[in-house]
């Protein structure tokens, strides 16, 4: 067969509307080109552009009407912004990032990150399972914090699934973890599922599945978005209304590591049982709140239950957090300082507050914790549920 009938075309630049040349022009060079030959070479080209755009640093939008609209990118299958109406139906973004996908590659701040192989912090950065003791990545002083140097928060994540034109629009990344990744044991294949949906409320369902392959490994995948309901470029969240429903806590020392112990909420600065501002006793802490809230018992049969409430009364936005979690990590952005993000609007401490529904910090150290451990052939599952409101209901009725 004549190379005439390939269409195949070879770029040689980066931008190939300036350069490039028919594959027939190289005739007189190349002779006659067998058909198989020329569909290898389009099967090349093609496995090569679609591998660079596999590879890119994306970013991807779901939206219901004009109510709501939420971005993410695959890098760390981070949320980038979410877009809600206050109770004048005035539009803004509650979540603080960066406008562009890229600048999450080299953010510290974790800004809307999926967090693991296991999220928080292991003490001494090792834990011993089943006779064998593993060391892992030190980021964090002696410990380990969010799965180490390179957690699941800093690696590029897959699209397994975009679906935005449906009646639920929904998106999901998976990521691989190898055997070894970061000290940790096994293969562990990972997916996040983002959907949203839309009424007089806007909710967010969030999914994380983690399967274990091939040994019995710790897991623990937490979510890490920075909230501020009165909007990302308003200030600090001092005067937002907090309701968490845990009686309990556990403690931890000095490097913010549990201690082992699980200790009552009452009488102290921890207690947020009952409504009320952030800022009302946050003066009572070194620093600010970042601490694991032990969720009360559900009270029905369902494994979610709602775990927390938060009120912003200037723009009347409440949201509510349900899960099947047993903890709840509660970080009011206490190390953030002089953070460039969206719009150039500089971002500072108590900028937003974190609510990530988790295992217990250091439970691979601590046999009286609930187990994160996954042995292999099984799935842990993680559900958490954001419904964003500005309609008036008997819960807020004393905000």
């Amino acid at each position: 067969m004549s190379v005439r009938s390939c269409t195949l075309y070879t770029f040689c630049d980066s931008n190939p509307e300036r350069v490039r040349f028919p594959l027939k022009l190289l005739k007189p060079k190349m002779g006659k080109i067998s058909l198989m030959s020329c569909l290898i070479l389009v099967f090349l080209v093609v496995l090569v552009n679609g591998q660079q755009k596999k590879d890119e640093i994306r970013v991807f939008e779901l939206k219901k009407g004009n109510f709501a609209s939420i971005k993410f990118t695959n890098w760390g299958a981070s949320i980038m912004s979410l877009v809600i109406p206050d109770n004048q139906g005035k539009l803004a973004d509650v979540v603080l990032g960066y406008d562009s996908a890229q600048s999450y590659k080299t953010d510290t701040t974790n800004f809307g990150r999926t967090l693991g192989r296991v999220a928080n912090r292991i003490g001494g950065a090792k834990f011993t399972l089943n006779g064998t003791t593993y060391k892992l990545v030190a980021n964090d002083g002696n410990n380990t914090l969010h799965g180490g140097a390179i957690g699941f928060n800093n690696v590029l994540w897959k699209v397994k699934s975009y679906k935005p034109n449906i009646k639920t629009p929904s998106i999901t990344f998976s990521y691989d973890s190898f055997d070894g990744e970061q000290g940790f044991p096994g293969k562990v294949s990972v997916s996040v599922t983002y959907r949203i949906m839309s009424g007089n409320d806007t909710t967010l369902f969030v999914t994380m599945r983690a399967k274990a392959i091939n040994k019995a490994t710790p897991v623990n995948l937490a979510h890490h978005t920075y909230w501020n309901l009165g909007g990302h470029n308003s200030g600090d969240i001092l005067s937002h209304k907090v309701q968490i429903f845990a009686k309990h806590i556990t403690p931890v020392g000095p490097d913010l590591i549990p201690t082992g112990k699980i200790t009552p909420v009452k009488g102290t600065p921890f207690d947020f049982y009952d409504m009320r501002t952030v800022g009302s006793r946050i003066k009572q802490l070194p620093g600010g709140y970042d601490i694991n809230y032990v969720i009360d018992e559900p009270t029905s049969k369902t494994s979610e239950r709602l775990i927390a409430l938060v009120s912003e009364s200037k723009s009347g936005r409440s949201m509510e957090l349900w899960t099947d979690q047993p903890g709840v990590q509660f970080y009011t952005s206490n190390t953030l300082s002089n953070v460039r993000g969206k719009g150039g609007y500089v971002y500072e401490k108590y900028g937003a507050l974190s609510l990530e529904t988790q295992g217990f910090p250091d439970a691979v150290n601590h046999p009286n914790f609930p187990s994160v451990i996954v042995n292999p052939g099984e799935t842990c599952i993680h559900r958490m549920r954001f419904t964003f409101s500005t309609v008036p209901s008997k819960k807020y009725a004393d905000i």
